[in-house]
């Protein structure tokens, strides 16, 4: 199974740290963004808190050619085999999805925000 997913956006809805963290809280998950963080500023390791424990992922933005919806801008979120960084890197997407008009898949299945967050929860079961 791919440990990465991929989010497309408009640029004009890249929330900043406190906006993303507010969608995070939204959801009713236990994720925190490291306060230090400005989550699309660079590309790189993301520092997360997830119950807890530590749960950064690797984010990487660039573009890609407009579909006529305006996302060019793609996210890609990979994590190792570690269910934490898992949970963080999908409910990540779920607030991107369901805040900010983001369409996240895994390869080239679209992945809706109920399904992103149920295999968080399974993640978060694991630990």
């Amino acid at each position: 199974m791919p440990r990465s997913l991929t989010a497309c956006l408009n640029r004009d809805r890249i929330p900043g740290r406190k906006a993303l963290q507010q969608a995070i809280a939204a959801l009713d998950r236990p994720l925190a963004l490291d306060a230090g963080e400005a989550p699309f500023a660079t590309a790189g390791y993301l520092p997360c808190t997830l119950g807890g424990e530590d749960a950064g992922f690797d984010l990487r933005i660039g573009e890609t050619p407009d579909t006529g919806d305006g996302r060019a801008i793609l996210l890609t979120l990979t994590w190792s085999g570690d269910s934490r960084e898992e949970a963080a890197a999908r409910i990540v997407c779920a607030a991107l999805a369901a805040h900010f008009g983001a369409r996240v898949q895994a390869g080239n299945a679209v992945q809706a925000v109920p399904a992103l967050l149920a295999a968080a929860d399974a993640c978060l079961e694991s630990f």
